[in-house]
């Protein structure tokens, strides 16, 4: 056994003696991650695990090779390992014997492995998304699988995936008759590493619907910040303090009342629902369990499985900590750098790759009808928090914020997902793979007053898709810090005096951005809203978004006590209201610019809207 994968087998061990949710095992049984279909992440040592009566003895055979042990841990906890192997299409048996029990899974291959993390936005499945027809109707992909875990989240780490987590009872190979549970995004992105890489591709789709990010990052990181530890406290605290009889005494009394009704329409004794118990407290209404948590998903959906390799994770999560009340930006930023440096420690990568699709655009689209209101939009400091999380790991050549906001529909779950996983794919095989498929990112060099407007300057050209110069998203504000709508535009290029609709002559790297509202522009604020306006793509790329971004230093409101609101809904209220009248101040002052317009036609002896 090599030093390498006889490492990677002690890491397994030591994370396995942490778990204090195991007990000795009186059967033979391997890791839920394991099945039969699996894909093993190549290129580094492969380690199985799993439990069995202690002092049994344990063999596991894998293609040709194979390895013995002898459970000698109390608690029944067993692993082996096999040296890395390069990526390989032909299907091997692993099989498991001790005793007279046999455990054989077929068909697993070597490849890629890549998680799908977040919320119900990542696992929203295939099969209910726009363009699915055209997706499964392509989905033959047998080297492309899937293991889809659903909600299990815990007050403290979990060591196994028990049969009940995993809907389709293990990894699943993509087929018309499959693909539309897989995860929509996860889809789109892996079926495109596969068919460009020509290897197995497996994604673990391990998202959970209504998961907050505290409850996404692992558990022990929460101490490497102040900002962190303080709310991970609070969460002990209530812990501590939550009172387990009358939560389920709330339960009994509606229970009774239900039973009362069904008895009244002469329902059986035998036919009505049981007594409720403690397991019957759902866990959002339990402190450290809820998927609201310090580490509740994590514990039971991906730290789970850390003794597995994996090449690396695609995120994407938002809604539950964009909501006004709960949106703490500052927190977000900081837990957004921890949970990645925490996938990172527990599945021994130091430079894991990481992806963060935004926070999805959803509600009611931002229009020049309602520019100002929509623009008190926590969702984009959350946005920014994500990207500005990333930016704190100094490590851009292995993460990239893949904006997503461009991609509109109403709705808390909106139903184009392909284009998130494209993207992300576009990042990969760039980035990660080193393939020639196109995907870049740019910066705001600087923003600089000029008079009564503000240019900003960027490090590459950014201009709409369509290639037109008309240029949406942008407001401006003073040293008030009230923003309003703004017009923006390109500078010509010296020399050039012939306007030109390719924008060919035009400095896009440019964009000089103003309001007759504004007098003293301080600050410019682009794509701040929850569904915004905003068409500008890195080199017009349509696949390149500009991020969303701000130059003022205005934050969200964000109370210190972790167990505090951090709006009040007073506050949100009231910065509402001042965003209406900032809206209905910007329209009477369009309407009178508009009328003196007409006017002054007039007395040239001119009729609007002629030619004349």
């Amino acid at each position: 056994m090599t030093k390498k994968y006889s490492s990677a087998l002690f890491a397994v061990l030591l994370l396995l003696s942490y778990s204090p949710s195991l007990w000795a095992a009186d059967a033979l049984k391997v890791h839920g991650v394991f099945s039969s279909h699996m894909v093993i992440q190549r290129d580094k040592p492969i380690v199985v695990w799993g439990w069995g009566p202690a002092g049994s003895n344990v063999s596991v055979r894998f293609g040709n090779e194979q390895a013995e042990t002898t459970v000698k841990d109390r608690k029944g906890y067993w692993a082996v390992a096999f040296p890395a192997r390069g990526a390989d299409a032909n299907p091997r048996t692993l099989t498991v014997k001790s005793g007279k029990e046999t455990i054989e899974m077929e068909n697993i291959v070597i490849g890629d492995v890549w998680v799908m993390n977040g919320q119900s936005n990542m696992a929203w499945g295939l099969g209910k998304t726009t363009q699915a027809d055209m997706e499964l109707a392509q989905s033959h992909l047998p080297l492309f699988r899937e293991l889809r875990i659903s909600a299990n989240e815990q007050d403290g780490p979990a060591a196994d995936l028990p049969e009940a987590v995993l809907p389709n009872k293990g990894w699943v190979a993509a087929s018309p008759e499959t693909a539309g549970g897989f995860s929509a995004i996860g889809y789109a992105f892996g079926s495109r590493l596969q068919r460009a890489l020509q290897i197995p591709i497996g994604i673990i789709d391990n998202a959970r619907g209504g998961a907050s990010i505290e409850s996404l990052v692992p558990r022990h990181k929460f101490d490497d910040h102040p900002l962190a530890k303080r709310y991970a406290e609070s969460v002990e605290k209530r812990r501590g303090e939550f009172d387990w009889s009358a939560a389920i005494q709330k339960l009994v009394d509606k229970w009774e009342k239900d039973v009362a009704k069904q008895r009244e329409k002469g329902v059986d004794e035998d036919k009505l629902p049981p007594r409720p118990t403690r397991k019957n407290i759902r866990s959002w209404s339990i402190p450290g369990k809820s998927p609201s948590d310090a580490a509740s998903c994590y514990n039971g959906m991906f730290g789970v499985f850390r003794g597995l390799n994996i090449k690396g994770v695609l995120f994407h999560q938002g809604y539950n900590n964009a909501m006004g009340t709960s949106c703490r930006p500052e927190r977000y930023r900081v837990l957004t750098k921890l949970m990645v440096e925490g996938w990172r420690e527990d599945f021994k990568d130091p430079t894991l790759p990481a992806g963060v699709i935004g926070f999805c655009a959803g509600s009611i689209p931002q229009t020049r009808e309602n520019f100002e209101t929509w623009s008190v939009a926590p969702g984009a400091y959350i946005r920014e928090s994500q990207r500005l999380g990333l930016t704190d790991l100094e490590n851009p050549n292995h993460t990239a914020f893949l904006p997503g906001y461009d991609v509109q529909i109403p709705g808390l779950h909106p139903f184009k997902k392909r284009t998130h996983g494209v993207r992300a794919a576009r990042w990969a095989l760039n980035r990660i793979y080193g393939m020639k498929v196109d995907w870049d990112s740019t910066s705001l060099i600087s923003a600089e007053p000029d008079g009564d407007r503000m240019v900003l300057t960027f490090d590459k050209p950014v201009m709409p898709d369509d290639m037109s110069t008309v240029i949406e998203g942008f407001s401006i504000a003073d040293k008030s810090g009230e923003f309003y709508m703004a017009h923006a535009a390109y500078p010509l290029k010296k020399d050039v005096g012939i306007w030109n609709v390719a924008n060919k002559n035009f400095e896009t790297t440019k964009i000089h951005v103003w309001s007759p509202l504004v007098e003293k522009p301080v600050a410019v604020r682009y794509a701040w809203a929850t569904s915004p306006m905003g068409n500008l793509k890195v080199n017009g790329k349509e696949w390149l978004p500009l991020q969303s971004f701000r130059t003022d230093e205005w934050d969200w409101p964000e109370s210190e006590d972790p167990s505090e609101s951090a709006v009040t809904r007073a506050q949100n209220r009231a910065m509402k209201s001042a965003a209406e009248e900032r809206l209905a101040y910007r329209k009477r002052e369009e309407a009178k610019r508009a009328l003196e317009i007409v006017e002054r036609l007039k007395e040239l002896g001119r009729t609007p809207g002629t030619a004349k």
